[in-house]
């Protein structure tokens, strides 16, 4: 819709005409003047006059309109649009170390390995967090910013569904991961930090042991959520025919816990997708998503339309009086020059 944000402006609109009706001053010569009678020629040229002065009186008008149309300030006003309001800062950490190619995990009723039942829960969790600063971190040997933070969650979730395992390398590195973490954090003073850090195994890379980078996260005032991913029991075939396996042999699930503890936050088990929604539901509890949201409404100045309209009409109006100049006038009749000297000469 169309709104002003001036509106009392228009009350001018009516002024020019006030001015052009107020009652002219007479002076001497016009209060002594001879009234004589009107001839034929001269009444027909005083109606010809006044329809040549209706023109520009019009044009007057239409530009003086346009003007206070635009100095009234028209806007666009447009439909209103969710804000994210003030959420916390969660970064998310994914471990792409070469055992999250394990399929160890069933997914609507099909076995898939580890990140791509991760990709699917995790996103899912991903787009409920509307009024949250999210940011994505991939580790294996070394940890990655592959998302800084923000609002984007479509990006986010993009940035996880575009990971690949072995991208940066096949071992884990769970030290690194919240070290980067911390120092992503550090530019945010007064924000509410959560780290959720994924993984289905043990440090064994890395250039910061988990224990150091567990005391910057203390001192920085971090909550550490960890997810240890992986099966108990898996069915693999063999020479000596199924054999029952633990994938997840190489989890360090100690350490997890020990971190989740000491950073006031908690440590899950995800065994299969079921208990990875879980998780996901219950993290929307202990950290619950801001519900109120601000809404605005965009603004979108239209003044240059009218004022530009307006300024193209006189433009056309001055050079139309112009080229009225340079035209020859045409010539007198005698009768009208008579009936001059009779107005002109009071004879």
């Amino acid at each position: 819709m169309i709104s002003f944000a001036w509106p009392w402006l228009f009350a001018l609109l009516p002024l020019p005409f006030v001015i052009y009706f107020l009652p002219a001053k007479k002076s001497a010569n016009q209060q002594s003047a001879l009234i004589m009678p009107t001839l034929i020629n001269v009444a027909h040229n005083s109606q010809s006059d006044q329809q040549k002065r209706k023109a520009p009186l019009i044009i007057l008008s239409v530009c003086w309109l346009l003007l206070i149309i635009a100095i009234s300030r028209p806007q666009w006003l447009g439909e209103a649009i969710d804000i994210p309001s003030e959420g916390r800062e969660m970064m998310i950490a994914v471990d792409l170390s070469g055992s999250m190619e394990i399929e160890d995990m069933n997914l609507n009723g099909r076995n898939v390995n580890r990140l791509q039942m991760l990709k699917v829960v995790l996103g899912d969790f991903i787009e409920r967090r509307v009024s949250d600063h999210l940011g994505l971190i991939l580790f294996a040997d070394d940890a990655y910013m592959q998302t800084p933070m923000t609002f984007d969650k479509k990006t986010v979730k993009q940035m996880l569904d575009e990971s690949e395992l072995n991208l940066v390398g096949r071992k884990t590195a769970i030290g690194d991961a919240i070290a980067l973490a911390v120092k992503r954090f550090d530019a945010k003073k007064e924000s509410n930090k959560v780290l959720l850090l994924l993984t289905d195994g043990q440090n064994t890379a890395g250039k910061i042991a988990p224990e150091q980078a567990l005391e910057l996260a203390i001192a920085k005032d971090i909550t550490i959520y960890t997810v240890g991913i992986g099966a108990d029991v898996m069915l693999q075939q063999s020479l000596w025919g199924t054999q029952r396996i633990n994938p997840s042999s190489d989890l360090d699930e100690k350490s997890l816990a020990n971190i989740a503890e000491k950073t006031g936050g908690q440590y899950f088990r995800a065994r299969d997708s079921k208990s990875m929604n879980e998780i996901y539901s219950l993290l929307d509890k202990l950290e619950p998503i801001e519900q109120e949201q601000q809404q605005m409404r965009p603004l979108s100045a239209l003044y240059y339309w009218p004022l530009a309209f307006s300024a193209l009409l006189g433009f056309v109006y001055l050079l139309s009086l112009h080229l009225s100049f340079l035209l020859p006038t045409s010539t007198v009749s005698k009768t009208d020059e008579h009936a001059n000297s009779y107005i002109m000469g009071g004879k």
